[in-house]
């Protein structure tokens, strides 16, 4: 069976809240126009100014013009993460077009490897230390066959001691893991292009926020 193309008259919206802004961006699906992009407060505040915030990107009248979807998943700020998940699950589900969810990590290792800021082995560690609790890191490689030209080699985890986080990110060179938005939603609509330009079908239902430790555990000394 073979999938259709992308429709160049619809639109590729992506989301990412992962740290205390939120980024949205706008671009037309299978073509590679220079992008809008938008950032607006976030973190708990979200709750409040999440729609409004998108309809200044993107009208609620203009929602069923969407094409594909993709939202950053984490890690990330618990409240935030989740809220613009949500949304994206349920924009997917209810227009039944597709939804990449993809990891904020993998962001920031797409614009470390493809970038100027290339450590120039081929793969990146993101790190980000948690006080009192260790360190939540991920590993990444250029890959030409993943979608945004970078594949995650390890999901970003917990890691109680330097031993262990040693252990799991070899030699890998370590870079704080710190989301830069725009820049990072600029990656997200990339890697969503490259997915639909592969014709990934991009089910709703795996897009899940990802949460290495427990929102209870760290928040309590």
């Amino acid at each position: 069976m073979t999938t259709a193309a992308p429709d160049p008259c619809r639109w590729l919206l992506a989301l990412h809240s992962s740290s205390d802004l939120l980024g949205v961006g706008l671009q037309p699906l299978g073509q590679a126009e220079a992008p809008v992009l938008a950032v607006f407060p976030g973190g708990r505040d979200l709750s409040a100014g999440l729609f409004g915030a998108l309809e200044q990107v993107l009208p609620a009248a203009a929602w069923p013009s969407l094409g594909r979807l993709a939202v950053a998943i984490g890690p990330g700020g618990f409240t935030g993460t989740r809220l613009t998940v949500t949304l994206a699950r349920t924009l997917a589900q209810q227009l039944g077009i597709p939804l990449d969810g993809v990891g904020s990590f993998q962001l920031m290792a797409q614009r470390l490897l493809a970038g100027d800021q290339s450590p120039g082995c081929g793969r990146v560690a993101l790190v980000q230390e948690l006080p009192r609790h260790g360190w939540v890191a991920g590993l990444y490689g250029l890959d030409a066959l993943a979608p945004g030209g970078v594949a995650e080699v390890k999901v970003p985890r917990l890691y109680r001691s330097e031993a262990d986080l040693e252990e799991a990110m070899g030699p890998a060179p370590r870079h704080p893991a710190m989301a830069l938005v725009p820049q990072d939603v600029e990656q997200l609509l990339r890697y969503s292009q490259a997915a639909a330009l592969a014709q990934r079908p991009g089910p709703w239902q795996s897009v899940l926020p990802l949460y290495p430790t427990s929102p209870v555990e760290v928040g309590h000394p």
